[in-house]
């Protein structure tokens, strides 16, 4: 089978060299590609500099654009399965043979990384905690399956579901919605236990300012799925 890591990276140069070596290290049947959204720092040219595959985007098109361009990566070359993991260092590929093993033998369409079923390590702030909660309720109410942790950025994803995005995948804060369109979808989505790190540099795309407005964005958006 062939099988790819999607890093989406946004100005992460003082993570993305640990990044690939730790999926080198615990993972080397993965191919990886760093999807360089156009970074103002020095992301493009370490991956570069230590051949690490990466595609230069020349705008900045956001983290659903840049993970959309490693699905019609992974769709184009053939690949099989398709692993969305962060350029922060928050991801511990020595879970991905663990995700891989229940990808094939539950016949799942993705399985989701989650910090939420074991509730060990980082947990994200509390004002993440809040909205990720919200989420959990809502995919049990209108789709009947709770997702403990749908902004997990930690994602394997099947043939099938490469397919899927590559026509379709939401521009702004993508999880949560492209879960609860699995769902819709009756594709298969399973979570496992994992353990997630504190980012090791860099800032995250989501502040404290716009946390209520990702909550209802996203919410929004999981009710207009739900209606579709």
């Amino acid at each position: 089978m062939k099988k790819l890591v999607i890093i989406p990276a946004y100005n992460e140069s003082g993570s993305i060299l640990r990044t690939v070596q730790n999926i080198r290290n615990n993972a080397p049947s993965y191919d990886i590609i760093v999807i360089n959204d156009s970074s103002k720092d020095d992301t493009l040219q370490i991956c570069q500099d230590h051949g690490i595959p990466v595609l230069d985007l020349p705008v900045n098109l956001g983290i659903g654009g840049a993970v959309q361009t490693g699905f019609f990566y992974a769709f184009r070359y053939g690949y099989d399965i398709a692993v969305q993991m962060d350029g922060d260092g928050q991801h511990d590929a020595a879970y991905l043979e663990k995700m891989e093993e229940t990808l094939l033998r539950e016949n799942a369409d993705m399985v989701i990384g989650s910090r939420f079923i074991e509730k060990k390590g980082f947990q994200s702030s509390g004002m993440r905690r809040v909205g990720i909660r919200l989420f959990t309720v809502l995919s049990g109410v209108l789709f009947g399956k709770p997702i403990l942790d749908a902004t997990s950025g930690m994602r394997m994803c099947s043939r099938r579901t490469i397919e899927l995005f590559v026509k379709d995948y939401p521009r702004d804060y993508p999880e949560p919605e492209t879960v609860c369109r699995l769902l819709r979808k009756k594709y298969k989505v399973i979570e496992v236990p994992v353990i997630m790190k504190e980012r090791e540099s860099g800032e995250s795309s989501i502040s404290l300012n716009k946390s209520v407005y990702y909550m209802i964005k996203v919410t929004l958006a999981i009710i207009i799925e739900r209606l579709r």
